[in-house]
């Protein structure tokens, strides 16, 4: 497969059979531009989630037929670049995710039916042709962009009957991030929960309906494909994953935040646009240090229906950063931070307020007819 995406040189007759069998340095290096270059986490291993996306970059647009096949759907880059061709073209596929369900196959089928093709939603050679011979109908911007904000706009400011999903990383088995303090023991798995319940309840009562994708104890762990699956069964309007990142050099500190995201620009404009809301809020009221916010494809973020982010709320291993992050207080303020970037989510472009500004506290008063977020005073 790396050889087929020209990351590995072609073998040749005359090559080790033995030596071409190993997982060389040479491999490893091929495996980290390939993650590199799909916005993956790079590590240079190939895990579950690189191997599926090796499988899917095999795959070019009029190589096959593309078809809706249950229950196990057709995954691959071209079907990534079909449902980048039909957005351009107007029609609602929802994110290009690669995948091609049912809303990819009622945009075929209606294409089909727009140019005089048996509306069957299977992409084969008659309607490849056509999606050639015609160009792209939307102007004025990209239209999943313009889909996203209609919805989000449409929804009105209010934080009230609308609903999260706050994904808190990691717990079972795995405990993620762990470091020994004395007779203590930090693990990422509970930091990040106990963010997630403080989180809760400060949306909760601002009157959103909120759903934890796990408990503080769970059996096992939820895969990144189970997570952002729960957070579709849901019906989710947003999705905030909590997690605190680890590094070998403990000089290594900050805040990082994600958004979906690809080399070829697609991206979830509305996650985007939350992801540096979290960020910038974040960074405003703790003066945890700026990592900046970063596309990535990774499932947990792709195959989300609604806008994703996950967060990296510094790093454990860094002394710096664990002192703070070991403090209740402070991991209030870092939930006050998340809270001011959800309702400013809801507030149009032209009426957002100045980061830092909107006191949190507000947002629960408003809930009950006594004040209004947008009016609250400077922090």
């Amino acid at each position: 497969m790396l050889r087929v995406l020209d990351l590995l040189p072609a073998w040749t007759a005359t090559a080790d059979a033995s030596a071409e069998a190993e997982f060389d340095e040479q491999t490893e290096l091929a495996v980290r531009a390939f993650q590199q270059s799909r916005g993956l986490s790079v590590d240079g291993r190939i895990g579950a989630e690189t191997w599926r996306a090796l499988d899917a970059a095999r795959w070019r647009l009029g190589a096959r037929t593309l078809y809706q096949s249950l229950p196990d759907p057709l995954v691959g880059d071209d079907v990534r670049q079909l449902q980048e061709r039909l957005l351009e073209m107007g029609y609602d596929v929802g994110r290009a995710d690669a995948i091609y369900g049912a809303r990819t196959a009622r945009a075929v089928a209606m294409f089909q039916r727009e140019v005089g093709l048996v509306p069957d939603g299977a992409c084969g050679p008659q309607t490849m042709n056509a999606l050639r011979r015609l160009g792209r109908k939307v102007v004025g911007g990209a239209p999943l962009a313009l889909r996203e904000i209609a919805k989000l706009h449409g929804s009105g400011r209010a934080l009230v009957d609308k609903t999260i999903v706050i994904d808190p990383g990691h717990g079972g088995p795995d405990p993620g991030v762990t470091v020994p303090d004395g007779l203590l023991r930090w693990t990422e798995a509970d930091l990040a929960f106990d963010l997630a319940r403080r989180l809760e309840g400060r949306l909760g009562a601002a009157g959103m309906r909120v759903h934890l994708t796990r408990g503080p104890a769970p059996e096992a762990e939820l895969t990144d494909r189970e997570r952002a699956q729960l957070a579709n069964d849901l019906g989710g309007d947003l999705f905030i994953s909590l997690h605190i990142d680890g590094h070998a050099n403990p000089g290594a500190h900050g805040v990082a935040t994600y958004h979906y995201g690809t080399e070829s620009g697609v991206t979830s404009t509305v996650g985007e646009r939350l992801a540096g809301l979290v960020q910038r809020e974040i960074v405003m009221r703790t003066g945890l240090a700026n990592c900046q916010t970063h596309a990535k494809t990774w499932e947990l973020l792709r195959l989300t229906r609604m806008p994703a982010v996950r967060v990296e709320v510094g790093y454990l291993t860094s002394p710096l950063d664990r002192e703070k992050l070991v403090d209740p207080l402070f991991r209030d303020r870092v939930v006050e931070a998340m809270m001011a970037a959800v309702q400013r989510m809801y507030f149009p472009v032209e009426e957002d307020v100045p980061t830092g500004s909107i006191d949190v506290s507000t947002i629960r008063a408003a809930m009950a007819g006594v004040s209004d977020p947008v009016s609250a005073p400077s922090l």
